[in-house]
């Protein structure tokens, strides 16, 4: 429980860091730096695969329905991944934060209309807290919503997928930045080709873009590891960590300014996935103490 506790702090944490190291890469085009995530955590992913020996199960794995799923998925990511650092890069980390808070009520609502799932009425009540507060956002037109909402949605419907998609983290990551490799390629190949690729040009851009590998896998490997060992709600209350983080940064490092209809959506927000999470915990208590 206690290593467990430690691994998905530290999976989070390093989420929630994220963007300093994306701001180290501002002038490098978007694109660039998602197409240089690929394909640098492909290759630490195949060591890894190749290390644990696990490349005959990944292979037997990743074929017919589970395939066309990890193709859709890798789909959704590249969004994510490409939304989040234009965010990064163009000053709206407060408004990627609030995607990522809302994220763990939009997967409540996906569970409920696509897996039928069933939700207590205070977290029924808490999705529409947070509801209340993203429409309160995009009517006053305070703040880029759209990438709050594509954040949001995007990383729900991943984890969607992957959760019917039958293989593991490790495994489904790997297959996913495969599919994703050879578009990468050709992006990096024709940034080359005109004259406009930003490896090559400067080290210390060199070995920030090469770190992108690491900085990718070694928080999703750890998230792996720590839910084998911990509940859902533990974890559940763990994944907030990224975006306080994040709006810890925005606010204090990069000096975005936090206007009022950002206090009044994030009041909502934080309220809505307090009641979610005290709501989950009082639950798992409740499940430990029948058993």
């Amino acid at each position: 429980m206690n290593r467990g506790l430690w691994l998905g702090a530290g999976a989070y944490i390093l989420w929630g860091l994220l963007p300093l190291y994306l701001k180290l890469l501002t002038g490098v085009p978007a694109v660039q730096v998602l197409a240089h995530r690929v394909v640098w955590s492909l290759l630490l992913l195949a060591i890894v695969v190749l290390v644990l020996g696990r490349l005959r199960t990944v292979r037997a794995a990743a074929r017919g329905r589970t395939l066309a799923l990890l193709g859709a998925s890798a789909t959704l990511i590249a969004i994510n991944w490409l939304t989040y650092i234009w965010a990064v890069q163009h000053a709206h980390v407060l408004e990627a934060s609030l995607g990522y808070f809302i994220n763990p009520l939009v997967n409540v609502a996906l569970g409920v209309a696509v897996l039928g799932e069933r939700v207590s009425r205070v977290q029924r009540v808490a999705v529409g807290i947070a509801a209340a507060g993203v429409l309160v956002m995009a009517l006053s037109g305070g703040g880029a919503i759209w990438i709050s909402l594509v954040l949001a949605v995007s990383f729900g419907l991943y984890g969607l997928i992957r959760k019917v998609a039958a293989i593991d983290a490790l495994g489904g990551l790997t297959i996913e930045t495969l599919l994703l490799a050879p578009l990468s390629l050709v992006v990096l190949a024709y940034a080359g080709a005109a004259g406009n690729a930003a490896f090559g040009q400067e080290r210390s851009a060199d070995l920030l873009l090469i770190l992108a590998g690491p900085v990718t896998a070694a928080p999703l490997l750890l998230f792996a590891a720590a839910a084998r060992r911990l509940t859902l709600a533990t974890l559940g209350l763990l994944q907030y960590l990224g975006p306080t983080l994040q709006f810890a940064e925005a606010v204090l490092i990069f000096g975005e300014p936090l206007r009022p209809v950002h206090i009044v959506t994030f009041a909502a927000i934080w309220t809505g996935c307090a009641l979610y999470a005290w709501d989950a915990w009082r639950q798992s208590r409740m499940v430990a103490a029948i058993a």
